[in-house]
């Protein structure tokens, strides 16, 4: 068939059989016999000259895309994107990402995935792009992508059959991360046509050289639909790279650029998503950083690694994975194209979590069912001095749950996670993002101490599966994850270094370890203030605990502040304590205040007096919600218990009065006391502070007998209570003693008789009565029941005389009254009452009368006992106490001496019931001091009690299992011991009725957590056997209150089945052998116990699996002594460093550990990092960086190796060279050479090319402009020279000071770089005072010199103390200035002339030059000619005087004046020329020059003419001298002048420095309002500063509205790069709100407000309107505060008041313009809306807000100017030292014998001079002649107008006077010449005449000047 079909091909193209030809494939598989059989009917095939050839046309191929069977039998599953809720754009976009990460899986270079969102209608309609840089899809792949539901698993990768190849699951990798994702063949389309209409794909497989392009869009499936085609056909388009010819459409612009970067893509794939959804488009561009945020969160581990994004960690693992995943945005301009690498996200929620937390919690979970493995992290996120770092969502509002936990005494609600699941979930490595775990069994509150429950609400964590665990098709959700990981049969193992544990330990223990190691090591609850000492604690059991305890004053925490003395509530205590705080204790050694957690705090029970105790307990458990009006109330109602005062009550009616008198004998009583408390009831003990009865009061009652030798008492007697009557006393009738008494009735203790308790006295009675005699009367007998008595009796006559008694006897009655009856008397009866008392002890009556009597066990036993008389009545007698003696019971007994009666209270009687028989006891009741008396016996029956006596547990699912005390049970390890249950017996073996109360003392030791309702049912909970095998175990059931309870142990053992392995490794891998000693193997059950199953065979059946294992030296060899296998020989040849996973397989058992991999032997040298620029004269700021790598690229960490580098000689770089130490070379490039050396033998290293680059803040060089075409005219001003700092980067430098920048001039020639060393600084040294602007430095009039010739000009930079940067050197030549006279080219002397035959005494001048001159001297006529009229005048101007002649008898003559001068050989008076002897003339020099338009000024010479020759000859040498001592005291003058000059300019220095120093800091000190926010990063590079610091307002109204109305950006930081925000931002953990420059856009030009409109006013504005931004005053960097504020404010508008704001919107609306905000000066805001009213738009106080400053005064910008000039003050302070030690030099040098011996010479030359001057007849009083016409008297030099005025322009002036008299300080300070004129309020001078002589001046101090600057 394939012979057929090229037969027919040759036929039907004609191609000759000699032509060389290929038929392919479009994947370009070319066709053979093979392939032509598998080759399928439609397939589209290229005939070509090689299977390489490019497509010259783009070629379409026909594919169908027929939906998969999957479609019908999965399209029931959950596949909306819009659930739970949240907009699913971000998880769309992940579908796509899912597919490049797959596509780039078999990358060997970076993997760059690039998702472009088109919104820029320039280049076309919306578009969203994913490109990435993968294997590409061939078009049979392309075509299987097209298929709906064709998912990996089933999906054919290629043409042909033979080369197809099935799934093959990723080998397991950390965290999963196998870029396994493109799964279901689902997500793709789903993603694409969730977000636009149309989908193009473009992609390029590896290894072809085409390009194929499908397009899939709803509106073609529509139309086929429409035409009833096949929907599910299409066309692959395969055309070469960068081909882009069959873009037609305008809409779809964008992709011809797309397309042309195809050229030179090894291969990609590109997908275009157009017709985008208008609310897409519109999120994607609105919320793009909220899009970004959620991509990082999905693929944080993809991006960073397998440890996710650790800031500031030295190396990052994401370079491991390569992975590069970019999002821009482009937009229309002006907006610029915003682009985000998703790692530099640092606000998605794995980022917060990882970096906020403290500590992690790893473990592995292990499904039984399908062998699935989970990794777990849980992070500890800890609370910080007063708030919890959990971190908070990003634009997520949390709301406060409820909490309806009536148990919840603490108030606690989760503050910090909220109820937030704990465990995010991650599937393969990306986020599955609506599946979130919320906790485990061994991770639940429930499970872990109650004083951690706090400590749960700070965990977060993620788990991490691979595609064993199921999810839906869109990725959103598991559908089996939680349901298998809550699976009994899961087994978590905990992981440490990555590693399991190999530790046999219990996870929910390890995990509560864990959590209590975070809450004790991070938690940072309490401030612990006011440190009041250290002490030590003996009551500490732990010896190791009593020292050292800090003792605190109060605490603060949880924004509450607890100090001493404050009342306070536990939590969680037992009883639950109100008290008041006496300290607060924290164990260790401190100083002074500190945060930490725990600590103690000690309280005082209230009341103190009814509990009197202190307690210490934990501060965790103080109740932060109990209020103080709680606390007090229930201290006040326990108060309200305590016996409160006493209520005496006289039942016989008989009461006493206060102060009563009462006869002798008078019976006082009975009395009964009740014991009231401040509610009024009776009480008969004290309150119970627990559990129980509190201690029993009893009542004393005291009568105190007051007489002259002191108080006496009388009776003393204790009464106990009785419910019936309370405490009683009997009637007192031996009150016979006459005197003043007191009756005092105590509360006291029965126990200890104390009238006091806990501090408080107990209430008291007190009654003060006296005793008086009796009125004297008729007694009547008293007598006792049983004793006889005689009854007297007297006969009497009717006389009254005694008789003899009648017969028959008198006959008695009695009853009470005795009447005796006689018959026959006068009166036969008479009656005679008698007081009839008990008698004498007869017998001991005992009640109950009942016998046996009957009580209960555990209880005691009351007997009343009663004595009697032989009639029944009860007596009373001294010493009757009664004993009661019951058998095994100690002795009772009581007294009853005083009422005859008492009672006997047994201690409880306890005894052991057999059987439930009651037990009988004798009792046996005596009087042992009335032996009388006969003794009685009682028989006592003890009967079963009804508690509790007897307690069963057993398991209702076993009735043969009961669980006896002290049972020992075995069970399988990880069991359950459950259907527990227990039952209650009393004494009598009946069964008790469980009630709440009873139940709710049921204890158990196995857990805390017990349910009431359970224990009701009798039933306990389940015990869960621990795991590992270990000794036996204690469990208890206990009855609280009794000694009632069941123990047992338990013995864990072993199942036999072994399920996992333990693996030790017994030492570290050889750095150079790379090798494992030996492994030990043990089989262990679920829970990590060992067992011994293994045989000696079964080292045939193991194997061992690891990347680059050397499996020829690995041996299993079998251990008797520990039935266990050891390893040896295990050895890796390749592969990387660091964690090695290693895989054991036996039968089917499988375990995996990691193991750490070490470098080999040192191969190679790499360079990790280093400079590639450098900045020249700079040190090496990051070192070069070079790893030592053994041969397959792992770094080696020997020491061993010496590394060498070699540089070009111009380049100094060593090893060991300082970085700091700058690098002097030549910009350019240069080469370096790293080289290693191991035992001798080199190692090949890298070589690094080093760019010198340009330094922009170094500056190199002076650039100075000026006019060079300007003449440099003697005596002119110079130029504007400006000078630029230039840099190595030609670049301006703008941050030198203008005092920095100098100029120097000097007459010559160019010296070359420097100037000469013979310019002085302070001699011809001339510094400019420069202006700044902008960049450049000018120099402004400046004097050209006044002499004429070349001259150089140079400028220098100071850079800093010790370098200078020179400018070139500018050679200018000084010309003269215009011609303003005739003069000499030397100053002849003055001619002497006598008028004789000798020509040389008649001669004027000789050889002298006369050239026409500026002002200066310059000769300047050079291009003038004319004449020059010679003649002689008289001096003094006498026209009558005769003159000389000149030879030839000549008055005048003239001089041809060529090219601006005249030569004069000789000029000469005639002999016997007539003239005045000894007068003065005047030789004249008149310039005629017709061409010049002023006349020029003649050239005057003084001569004096004498007669004869002596005296002409005479003359001429006086004149001579003259002239050399005018030079010598000129010279002398000079000196003294210029040091005078020194010493006034150096203390009007420091007068001027100390005078503006007081100035400026009068006006700092001055109060005035600032800002209040703190400012912290002011200083730091790039950063402008706080938004509230930025800026003054002058206005206090507009300050405060201002500022309230940006009040949340008043604390933003601006700075000036994106760089410095994002410091800022990671420094303060995103706290901080920062703004950047750069990404901030504002337009340029300003508007005008809304009422201005083309310049125009459209109506006249109320209310003084103004923009917000023009009140603020910036004084640092304005450019950069106008974006700040125009950002911020906008265009806010600022008003007077509220109306004319109305009214402003209002007109500026009706002009049909947006009006904007407007604040106004009374607090009001009108929004931009026309919204105003309410509180949120009022202002509130001006002192509640932070505000912008208020700018200094308007005198401090006056002063301004001057603080300047006290900075550059600075520098000359330091030249005035050395000012200092020159002036001291002067002051010494003109006291110094020298200058005296000069000073002395000047004297005697000008006396000298004076005589010559007389003998010449020229001497002048007034002074002496200077050259340059000033004039010297007394140290003042006079000067002549326009001297002065030329002088100003260059010296510093100090003005004296209105006068023409200055001082002229020619000194040249060393800062920007200036001119310093003293205003002088006060000045005053005094002109003394002296003797007619010249007028002297005297300056006075000058008061208040002040300083001007010119």
């Amino acid at each position: 068939e394939f012979s057929m079909f090229i037969f027919i091909f040759l036929q039907e193209f004609r191609i000759s059989p000699h032509e060389a030809f290929v038929v392919a494939t479009t994947d370009r598989t070319t066709l053979d016999f093979d392939k032509f059989k598998e080759l399928q009917d439609g397939s589209t095939l290229y005939l070509l000259q090689n299977e390489h050839q490019a497509l010259p046309v783009a070629a379409e191929e026909h594919i169908t895309f027929t939906p998969h069977y999957d479609t019908l039998i999965r399209g029931g599953m959950y596949e909306y994107y819009a659930s739970q809720g949240q907009a699913p754009l971000s998880y769309t976009l992940a579908e796509l990402i899912d597919n490049a990460l797959s596509a780039t899986a078999k990358n060997k270079g970076r993997r760059i995935i690039e998702i472009r969102v088109l919104n820029d209608k320039t280049v076309g309609k919306p578009a969203v792009i994913v490109l990435d840089n993968g294997c590409g899809m061939t078009s049979k792949q392309l075509n299987n992508w097209a298929v709906y539901r064709l998912s990996k698993f089933t999906k054919e990768s290629s043409t042909f059959a033979s080369d197809k190849e099935g799934y093959v699951r990723p080998d397991h990798v950390p965290r999963s991360l196998n870029s396994d994702i493109s799964y279901f063949g689902v997500g793709g389309k789903q993603a694409v046509f969730y977000i636009g209409d149309s989908a193009r794909m473009i992609s390029k497989p590896v290894g072809s050289p085409d390009v194929h392009e499908l397009v899939l869009s709803k509106e073609e499936f529509e139309r086929k639909e429409k035409n009833k085609e096949d929907i599910f056909s299409g066309v692959i388009l395969n055309r070469k790279p960068g081909d882009s010819s069959h873009i037609k459409n305008n809409d779809e612009h964008f992709l011809q650029a797309l397309i042309a970067e195809e050229r030179g893509k090894e291969s990609f794939t590109a997908v275009v998503i157009t017709g985008v959804q208008p609310e897409h488009i519109t999120f994607l561009t609105e919320r793009f950083n909220v899009v970004t945020r959620e991509l990082a969160h999905i693929y944080h581990y993809y991006i960073h690694g397998v440890n996710g994004n650790v800031r500031n960690k030295s190396s990052s693992d994401s370079d491991d994975l390569k992975i590069d995943i970019h999002v821009t945005l482009r937009e229309k301009p002006p907006k610029c194209p915003r682009a985000i690498h998703l790692r530099e996200v640092e606000d998605d929620m794995q980022t917060l979590y990882i970096n906020a937390a403290a500590d992690t919690f790893e473990f592995r979970a292990s499904t039984a069912a399908d062998n699935g493995t989970v990794e777990g992290i849980i992070r500890y996120h800890p609370f910080l001095y007063d708030k919890e770092t959990y971190p908070k969502r990003p634009g997520a509002s949390y709301k406060a749950p409820d909490n309806d936990d009536d148990d919840n005494e603490s108030g606690f609600t989760d503050q910090a996670r909220k109820r937030m699941p704990i465990f995010e979930c991650f599937w393969n490595g990306r986020l599955i993002p609506y599946t979130a775990v919320s906790e485990f069994d061994w991770c639940s509150p429930s499970k872990g101490a109650k004083e951690l429950a706090e400590c749960y609400s700070r965990l977060s964590g993620v788990l991490f599966t691979d595609d064993r665990f199921q999810v839906t098709t869109n990725k959103l959700t598991f559908t089996d994850l939680e349901m298998k990981l809550k699976n009994k049969d899961t087994i978590y193992t905990t992981v440490v270094n990555g590693q399991k544990s190999s530790k046999r330990a219990n996870i929910q223990n390890e995990f509560s370890l864990w959590l209590q190691n975070c809450h004790e090591k991070f938690d940072k609850q309490v401030k612990f203030l006011g440190y009041q000492g250290t002490i030590t604690r003996p009551e500490v059991p732990s010896k190791k605990m009593q020292h050292p305890w800090a003792m605190f004053s109060s605490i603060e925490w949880d924004g509450k502040t607890y100090k001493t003395g404050q009342r306070v509530k536990s939590l969680r205590t037992n009883p639950v304590l109100y008290g008041t705080i006496v300290k607060f204790l924290l164990y260790g050694s401190y100083d002074g205040d500190v945060f930490a957690t725990g600590g103690q705090v000690e309280v005082i029970r209230e009341p103190k007096a009814l509990y009197d105790m202190t307690k210490i307990i934990p501060i965790s458990k103080i109740d932060k919600t109990a209020t103080d009006e709680a606390i007090k109330k229930n201290i006040d109602n326990d108060f309200a218990k305590l016996p409160e005062w006493l209520k005496v009550v006289w039942p016989k009616g008989n009461e006493w009065p206060q102060n009563a008198v009462c006869p002798a004998g008078t019976p006082l009583g009975p009395i009964n006391v009740e014991i009231l408390n401040k509610r009024g009831e009776s009480i008969s003990s004290m309150p119970s502070a627990g559990q129980g009865k509190g201690p029993v009061l009893s009542m004393q009652l005291t009568i105190v007998l007051h007489d002259s030798k002191g108080d006496k008492v009388v009776s003393k007697f204790i009464a106990q209570h009785s419910p019936k009557w309370g405490f009683e006393f009997k009637k007192n009738e031996s009150l016979t003693q006459l005197g003043k008494y007191t009756l005092f009735l105590n509360t006291v203790m029965k126990d200890t008789n104390e009238p006091v308790f806990g501090g408080k006295k107990l209430p008291n009675f007190t009654l003060k009565f006296t005793v008086k005699g009796k009125e004297k009367q008729s007694s009547d007998p008293s007598v006792r029941v049983g004793v006889p008595f005689n009854i007297p009796l007297q006969f009497k006559d009717l006389y009254g005389n005694l008789t003899a008694p009648p017969k028959p006897p008198p006959v008695l009655e009695c009853n009470y009254d005795l009447k005796v009856t006689l018959s026959g008397l006068k009166t036969e009866t008479q009656t005679v009452k008698i007081i009839l008392h008990p008698g004498t002890p007869h017998s001991l009556h005992v009640m109950p009368e009942e016998d046996p009597v009957k009580v209960e066990n555990g209880n005691p036993v009351a007997f009343n006992v009663e004595i009697h008389d032989e009639c029944g009545n009860i007596t009373a007698h001294p010493r009757q106490i009664v004993r009661c003696q019951v058998e095994e019971l100690p002795l009772v007994t009581v007294d009853c001496s005083n009422t005859g009666a008492g009672q006997l209270m047994t201690k409880p009687i306890n005894l052991k019931i057999i059987d439930g028989q009651p037990q009988t006891r004798k009792v046996q009741f005596e009087m042992p001091s009335q032996r009388h008396i006969a003794s009685i016996t009682r028989e006592l029956k003890v009967i079963p009690s009804t508690r509790v006596a007897l307690m069963q547990v057993y398991s209702a699912g076993d009735d043969n299992l009961v669980l006896r005390n002290n049972d020992k049970i075995d069970w399988v390890a990880g069991g359950v011991l459950e259907n527990l249950f227990y039952r209650l017996y009393d004494e009598a073996g009946s069964e008790v009725t469980i009630s709440a109360e009873i139940a709710s003392k049921i204890k158990v030791n196995w857990t805390g957590d017990i349910d009431l309702e359970d224990l009701i049912h009798r039933r306990l909970p389940d015990i869960e056997v621990p795991t590992q095998v270990q000794d036996e175990r204690f469990f208890q059931v206990s009855y609280h209150d009794q000694s009632v309870s069941v123990s047992f142990t338990i013995t864990e053992f072993e199942l036999h089945q072994s399920y996992l392995w333990h693996i030790y490794l017994n030492c570290c891998m050889l750095a150079e052998t790379k090798c494992f000693p030996h492994a030990d193997l043990e089989p262990v059950d679920q829970y990590d116990n060992v067992t011994k199953t293994l045989n000696p065979t079964c080292v045939r059946d193991m194997s061992v699996e690891a990347e680059g294992l050397d499996k020829s030296s690995v041996a299993f060899m079998w251990q008797q002594w520990s039935s266990s296998v050891v390893v040896t020989g295990i050895r890796f040849s390749s592969g990387p460093l660091g964690l090695r996973e290693m895989c054991f397989k036996y039968s089917t058992y499988v375990e995996h550990i990691k193991i750490e991999v070490t470098a080999g032997i040192p191969a190679q040298l790499k360079l990790i990092s280093g400079p590639e620029q450098l900045f020249s004269d700079h040190g090496i700021s990051e070192p070069f960086l070079v790893q030592l790598y053994d041969e397959w690229e792992n770094p080696s960490p020997d020491k061993r190796v010496v590394v060498q580098l070699r540089s070009p000689s111009t380049l100094k770089v060593s090893l060991t060279s300082n970085a700091n130490n700058p690098i002097n070379v030549h910009l350019g490039c240069y080469k370096l050479q790293f080289t290693g050396f191991f035992n001798k033998k080199p190692i090949p290293g890298p070589s690094v090319n080093l760019t010198i680059i340009p330094d922009r803040n170094k500056p190199v060089r002076l650039s100075v402009e000026y006019d060079s075409k300007v003449r440099f005219l003697a005596g002119g001003i110079f130029p504007v020279f400006s000078v630029t700092v230039v840099s190595e980067e030609e670049s301006p430098i703008t941050t030198f000071s203008p005092t920095a920048v100098s100029m120097r001039l000097w007459s010559g020639v160019s010296s070359g770089g420097t100037p000469p060393p013979t310019v002085g600084d302070w001699l011809t040294d001339v510094k400019l005072c420069l202006l700044r602007k902008c960049c450049v430095f000018f120099c402004r009039d400046k004097q050209i010199p006044e002499h004429a010739g070349p001259h150089v000009i140079q400028f220098s930079l100071r850079v800093d103390e010790t370098k200078l940067l020179f400018s070139d050197q500018i050679p200018v030549n000084v010309v003269a200035n215009q011609p303003v006279k005739l003069g000499p080219d030397s100053q002849p002397r003055t001619p002497v002339v006598s008028n004789s035959k000798d020509i040389t005494s008649r001669t004027l001048v000789e050889n002298m030059t006369l050239r026409i001159m500026d002002s200066h001297g310059n000769p300047a006529g050079q291009d003038l000619n004319g004449r020059v009229a010679v003649s002689i005048k008289c001096t003094n101007g006498d026209k009558n005087k005769s003159l000389p002649l000149f030879e030839g008898k000549i008055h005048s003559f003239r001089l041809d004046l060529v090219d601006g001068k005249a030569y004069i050989t000789r000029l000469a008076i005639i002999e016997n020329s007539p003239g005045e002897n000894g007068s003065i003339y005047t030789l004249l020099f008149q310039p005629e020059v017709p061409k010049f338009p002023t006349p020029l000024n003649p050239f005057e010479l003084e001569f004096h003419f004498y007669n004869d020759a002596d005296n002409q000859a005479k003359i001429s040498h006086l004149t001579k001298q003259k002239d050399e001592l005018t030079v010598a005291i000129a010279a002398y003058e000079n000196i003294f002048l210029t040091s005078t000059q020194l010493l006034k300019l150096l203390t009007a220095i420091d007068t001027l420095i100390n005078k503006k120093r007081a100035e400026v800091d009068k006006i700092l000190k001055m109060p005035r309002r600032s800002c209040s926010i703190r400012e912290n990063f002011m200083l730091q590079p790039d950063v402008l500063g706080m938004v509230g610091h930025l800026a003054f307002v002058e206005d206090d109204t507009a300050a405060w509205v201002i500022s309230w109305h940006i009040r949340g950006d008043m604390d933003c930081i601006i700075t000036k790069t994106k760089e410095a925000a994002e410091r800022i931002y990671r420094e303060t953990q995103g706290k901080q709100q920062v703004m950047a420059l750069d990404s901030v856009f504002v337009p340029p030009r300003d508007r005008p407000l809304p009422h201005i409109r083309y310049g125009r006013t459209l109506f006249d504005p109320p209310g003084n309107p103004v923009y917000a931004r023009e009140l603020l005053i910036c004084p640092n960097d304005q450019e950069c505060c106008d974006i700040v504020f125009k950002n911020i404010l906008g265009d806010t508008i600022v008003i007077d008041d509220l109306q004319s704001a109305n009214n402003y919107r209002r007109a500026v609306v009706q002009n049909k313009s947006p009006c904007p905000t407007i604040l106004t000066r009374q607090g009001d805001r009108v929004s931009g809306k026309g919204k105003f009213g309410g509180a949120q738009n009022k202002a509130p106080p001006m002192q509640t807000l932070p505000l912008f400053g208020a700018p200094f005064p308007p005198i401090y910008h006056t002063l301004r100017n001057d603080i300047e000039l006290l900075q550059q003050y600075q520098l000359a302070v330091k030249k005035r030292e050395e000012a200092e030690k020159e002036r001291s030099d002067h002051i010494q040098n003109l006291k110094s014998p020298e200058m005296e011996r000069k000073n002395q010479e000047m004297e005697e030359k000008k006396k000298l001079l004076e005589d010559i001057e007389r003998q010449l007849g020229m001497f002048v009083d007034h002074g002496v002649n200077c050259d340059r016409g000033a004039h010297f008297t007394h140290g003042v030099i006079t000067v002549p107008p326009k001297q002065k005025r030329s002088l100003s322009k260059c010296r510093c002036t100090e003005i004296l006077s209105a006068h023409d008299t200055v001082v002229v300080c020619e000194r040249q300070l060393d800062v920007d010449c200036m001119f310093v004129r003293e205003r002088c309020e006060k000045t005053e001078k005094r002109h003394v005449s002296t003797g007619g002589g010249p007028e002297t001046s005297h300056p006075r101090t000058l008061e208040g000047a002040g300083l001007e600057l010119v």
